[in-house]
């Protein structure tokens, strides 16, 4: 009976284990450009940074497989000394189910160009959440990044807590000698973004992500009209922040993701009146994609 407490204490533990992972993240680094170097060393990289990720427990929730938050992060080195130092880009993806449907909505799409840490091969990851290190300090931020942009999909302002933490990173990496952490380096940097996350002036282009995705994407399916409708109307809130505060890092990031599905929608919507509409709000927002832009105004 003891023994059989014992095997059934541990299947629990390992289903809880299991459950508890938030995310379906996949990180790759991509050494292509780097010639001379053992390739055993990124290959024992990418195997230590996916370990790591997919051992951490982010969040106080439990999610079931079929939950998880589908994610991507390409590491591109593009500098390489011996022994530890790094030097690339990192591209984050990630994207959301929408109710009722197979088809995975994208939430994020971010280049970040200014990537550069120190890691020992067979050094393990280790993050702590007050004090900085170059890797795991970075995979967090993105992580928590990646959270909050799915919990405010789902519920207004959800992704607070998280933007919170990936703020604290930014807060412990000011001392780093790297760069991307800081205000005056970069106007489109990781300080930038937790910066306009936080920043209640940019509040309705968080609160857009919820009426984007649970109030259109979620109904879109069962009654299209209406959904396009809603989406189009917050769309006058993001008109107003881009007035008060034009080309900010955080609305610049939304474009990206949500710029073709943004033609697809609205170029699928019947109503001409708002097509017109979101065209006359896009065009605003997001001027460098006008020439995308004209297929929801031309559609029949």
């Amino acid at each position: 009976m003891k023994r059989y407490c014992v095997i059934l204490s541990l299947l629990l533990l390992l289903a809880f284990s299991t459950n508890a992972q938030e995310l379906e993240l996949r990180i790759q680094v991509n050494h292509s450009n780097i010639q001379g170097a053992d390739r055993t060393i990124f290959d024992n990289l990418q195997k230590a940074l996916n370990d790591f990720a997919q051992s951490q427990v982010w969040t106080n929730n439990v999610f079931k497989p079929e939950e998880r938050i589908k994610c991507n992060m390409l590491i591109n080195i593009t500098q390489y000394s011996h022994p530890d130092d790094f030097q690339g880009t990192i591209q984050i993806i990630s994207s959301r189910p929408v109710y009722g449907t197979g088809y995975e909505s994208p939430i994020l799409k971010i280049l970040d160009k200014n990537v550069r840490f120190r890691h020992t091969d067979g050094e393990e990851i280790v993050f702590n959440e007050n004090s900085h290190n170059d890797l795991s300090s970075l995979i967090a931020y993105y992580v928590y990044v990646i959270l909050g942009f799915d919990y405010d999909s789902f519920s207004k302002m959800g992704g607070t807590p998280y933007f919170e933490k990936a703020q604290q990173i930014v807060t412990n990496a000011q001392g780093s000698q790297f760069t991307g952490w800081k205000s005056y380096e970069d106007r489109r940097n990781r300080y930038w973004l937790t910066e306009n996350l936080m920043n209640s002036v940019y509040a309705p282009i968080r609160e857009f992500n919820y009426t984007y995705h649970r109030l259109g994407m979620d109904m879109l399916a069962t009654n299209p009209i209406d959904a396009v409708r809603t989406i189009t109307t917050d769309m006058n809130n993001l008109l107003k922040v881009n007035r008060q505060k034009s080309a900010s890092y955080l609305m610049q990031i939304m474009c990206d993701a949500k710029v073709e599905e943004f033609v697809n929608v609205f170029s699928g919507c019947s109503d001409q009146s708002l097509r017109n509409k979101a065209y006359n709000v896009l065009k605003e927002i997001d001027a460098s994609n006008i020439s995308k832009y004209e297929k929801i105004k031309n559609a029949k």
